[in-house]
């Protein structure tokens, strides 16, 4: 199953760049993301993916796009996050409810087996993915 997360992620087309030791402080965009600000917030982190690059930049900017419905770019850069780090078991989840969003229950279904190889004694990223597949009517 990893490998299918680092397949798809590779797909992505990110470029051969090393992820950024330097992550600066996010709290000002997560600020603006709990708020509901997500169209600031993904002005913001796409100006910071040009310059800094971190899974943990791609998948809040993949899940303010999605919460957009921007889903295309929301994918693009859930897969750049995967890319950078395979195991980031938030942009699993995150992606898993992209692919609910835009009816791939497979989909879904793959990030929740994912999940689970990963969050072996549980995980809310697992949970939360669990209740939402539920939820969109899928079967585990």
């Amino acid at each position: 199953m990893l490998a299918l997360v680092v397949g798809a992620a590779s797909a992505a087309g990110a470029v051969d760049t090393p992820p950024s030791d330097a992550l600066p402080d996010l709290a000002p965009i997560r600020a603006l993301i709990y708020s509901g600000d997500y169209e600031k917030a993904a002005s913001e982190l796409g100006d910071l993916a040009t310059r800094v690059r971190h899974a943990d930049v791609f998948n809040l900017l993949g899940y303010s796009l999605r919460n957009l419905k921007r889903y295309d770019e929301a994918d693009r850069w859930y897969r750049e996050a995967l890319y950078f780090d395979p195991t980031h078991r938030q942009a699993i989840e995150y992606q898993g409810e992209l692919f609910l969003a835009i009816g791939r229950l497979d989909k879904a279904r793959e990030n929740l087996v994912t999940l689970r190889i990963f969050c072996r004694t549980g995980c809310p990223e697992l949970d939360t993915l669990r209740k939402a597949y539920a939820e969109a009517g899928g079967k585990e």
